[in-house]
């Protein structure tokens, strides 16, 4: 939704229940403009549900059952094939098995796309060493970068060594998502610190996807990796000034009233 939102062409590969909850979602992706079609009804399972709470300084915590999401299988990848080989970025996490993560991930690079892993919700523990060279990016929060990498996040210097293990892993590029201290980008031969944006804090349970979403949209637009990371900053900034996931997800037409508003150099 978000990347559509920003004016991008979203194909979504997934699967809900057969149920309610699935049909709304459905209905939901179509009517922003996302092609549906790669999401699969279950019928022997329901929809995943998340439970999120949020704290008086807008602050989250979330407990998902995945339902039919966990199901979604490689030959509904291949089924997808066509359209996931021919886009310029595929954004993947990890709600689906991570045996079809890495089946999906290995085809998009194949076809030459640029894949970008949201290592959401947090892994139990690195992921599986042959993963990372198919990736063009890899984008954990602290919580996520801790568990891939062993180093807990408290500071820039942390983030750094963070993304260094993760390059010497096999990525090509790495965004640390930092909260409120910004994000931290890096590649084999550049760094950049992106400072966080003061706002009035509501809700963050949508920031992460916000800001992936942003960066996949920016690098679709042949933006380098810094640049992509300040607008994904900006995007995120928006959607925690407002309440729930799909629907603090801000418009083209808004991030550019805001950096003007801000007078910011994006």
């Amino acid at each position: 939704v978000a990347a559509a939102r920003l004016g991008a062409a979203v194909t979504m590969i997934g699967r809900v229940g057969a149920d309610a909850f699935g049909r709304k979602l459905r209905d939901g992706l179509a009517a922003e403009g996302i092609d549906a079609s790669h999401v699969g009804m279950d019928v022997e399972a329901a929809t995943g549900v998340a439970l999120i709470t949020v704290d008086r300084a807008g602050r989250n915590t979330i407990v998902v059952a995945s339902g039919a999401n966990r199901r979604v299988t490689a030959a509904d990848v291949d089924a997808a094939g066509a359209v996931m080989t021919s886009s310029q970025v595929v954004l993947l996490q990890l709600e689906l098995p991570l045996e079809v993560v890495g089946h999906a991930v290995q085809m998009a690079h194949a076809a030459g796309c640029r894949v970008i892993l949201d290592p959401a919700p947090a892994p139990p523990a690195s992921l599986p060493d042959d993963l990372y060279r198919y990736l063009s990016v890899i984008n954990p929060n602290e919580v996520e970068a801790h568990a891939l990498t062993g180093i807990p996040i408290s500071d820039e210097s942390d983030a750094r060594r963070a993304a260094e293990r993760l390059l010497d892993q096999g990525c090509r590029a790495v965004v640390i998502k930092l909260g409120d201290r910004g994000a931290y980008a890096a590649t084999d031969g550049t760094r950049a610190v992106i400072p966080a944006i003061s706002v009035d804090v509501v809700d963050t349970t949508a920031a992460g996807d916000a800001f992936a979403a942003g960066m996949a949209v920016a690098l679709a637009k042949g933006r380098d990796l810094a640049d992509a990371a300040r607008f994904a900053n900006v995007v995120g900034a928006i959607s925690v000034t407002r309440m729930g996931a799909q629907p603090s997800m801000p418009t083209r037409a808004e991030v550019e009233e805001f950096v003007k508003a801000r007078r910011l150099s994006l």
